[in-house]
């Protein structure tokens, strides 16, 4: 008989990392654990600075560790907090450094809220169907508001932070509240009435909308159809601003334009600021200025040409002409008589020295006299013109001389 001696069996054995590994494939994989739902209590809640969930779902038998990364937590349409009755949506998998299995959350709801979503979901799609929520009912915003309806509630915050926002940007507008619940059984009724009431100001130019943040619960007044109707008949647009970012309604939907908050809808409401139209009438003053200095400019420029034009077809123009050339034509004239003057002048000189030259008086300056009778004046120019005793003138180049003949003349 041969006999063979084998070793005993070894157990496999793994490393930790080796079957934590193992088991997070094992967790990821099974088609159930991927896309599971989890209901229970909240408690151990913790949020570092890195924003992401860390907290326990409990219920009297057990307990979950969870986690939400910060990626999902904006999702979340209401505040986790211990004690708080949530229904979670993820997928279970292990963390290999605490050796923990956990379930990674991607979507979370207060309990009973999954019901109320659905019904949202329903309603949304109806309403869509029929064409409320279409693009082309949404009308625009006024540029500048004049009046603005809010329709809240008369002591809820969102009242403060919407008047004083409008207060900041826009002082100037008028703002009329219509009061309503905006919370429970008779918020839909109150609501619509609202509208019913701001129908009758004939010089409203906008309706905000508005609450604060809550839960789904909180906020089911807006996701009434009878509110959705009565945006949709508002004869002026209406901005909706209810809840938190990440807060939807019906009411949203219906609007004309959907606002994250209430301080957004203020906001939204008024695109032209105080501030705005300060710098716009600066603007426009300046703009003013300038084309009233360009038009004077250009208007001055056309009345010195029609000056121009005017002076060169005036009559005034036309007699200046007329006596500058009176005063040439005289001058010329006065240079005529001057010259003509000169050569008369020069030729009466010349008459004269030619009459000088055979004057008597020239011929008595040679030494020549003139004889003539004292009595008669009768010139002397022969002797047998003369008696004894005559008595004569005679008249020489200085002077008269009286003279007597005497002796015989023959």
């Amino acid at each position: 008989m041969l006999e063979f001696d084998f070793p005993p069996l070894q157990p496999m054995v793994f490393t930790v990392t080796t079957l934590s590994n193992y088991l997070r494939e094992v967790l990821e994989s099974d088609e159930i654990l991927r896309d599971v739902w989890v209901r229970g209590e909240i408690s151990n809640l913790s949020q570092p600075r890195s924003g992401h969930l860390y907290f326990t779902l409990k219920d009297s038998e057990a307990q979950l560790r969870c986690v939400m990364w910060k990626s999902q937590t904006f999702r979340l349409r209401f505040n986790p907090k211990d004690g708080l009755s949530v229904e979670a949506h993820g997928a279970m998998s292990l963390y290999p450094a605490g050796g923990q299995v956990q379930l990674y959350i991607d979507e979370m709801q207060p309990v009973g809220e999954g019901q109320l979503y659905q019904e949202f979901l329903r309603l949304k799609a109806r309403l869509e169907e029929e064409g409320l929520f279409a693009s082309e009912l949404k009308r625009p915003l006024p540029q500048f508001p004049r009046h603005i309806g809010v329709i809240t509630s008369a002591s809820g915050a969102a009242l403060q932070d919407i008047l004083n926002t409008l207060r900041r940007r826009l002082p100037l507008v008028r703002v009329t509240l219509a009061p309503t619940p905006v919370q429970g059984a008779e918020a839909p009724a109150g609501i619509v009435g609202a509208f019913q009431s701001l129908k009758t100001l004939p010089d409203l130019d906008l309706i905000i909308l508005a609450r604060g943040g809550g839960s789904i619960e909180d906020l089911w007044s807006f996701n009434d159809e009878a509110v959705a109707y009565a945006i949709r008949a508002s004869h002026v647009p209406v901005i909706s601003g209810v809840g938190h970012e990440t807060d939807f309604t019906i009411a949203d939907f219906a609007a004309d334009l959907r606002a994250p908050t209430p301080t957004a809808a203020a906001e939204l409401a008024t695109p032209i600021t105080s501030a705005d139209l300060a710098a716009e009438l600066l603007a426009i003053r300046q703009n003013l200025n300038l084309n009233l200095k360009t038009r004077l400019s250009n208007l001055r420029q056309d009345l010195l040409l029609a000056e121009n034009r005017l002076q060169r077809h005036s009559p005034a123009q036309r007699v200046r002409t007329y006596l500058q050339s009176q005063d040439e034509t005289r001058e010329r004239l006065e240079r005529a008589m001057r010259h003509y003057l000169a050569e008369r002048q020069l030729k009466l000189q010349n008459q004269l020295a030619r009459l000088e030259s055979v004057s008597p008086m020239a011929v008595l300056r040679r030494g020549f006299a003139i004889v003539s009778d004292a009595q008669t004046h009768q010139l002397i120019s022969r002797r047998n013109q003369t008696s004894p005793n005559q008595s004569i003138q005679i008249q020489l180049s200085d002077g008269k001389i009286a003279a007597t003949i005497s002796g015989d003349n023959s």
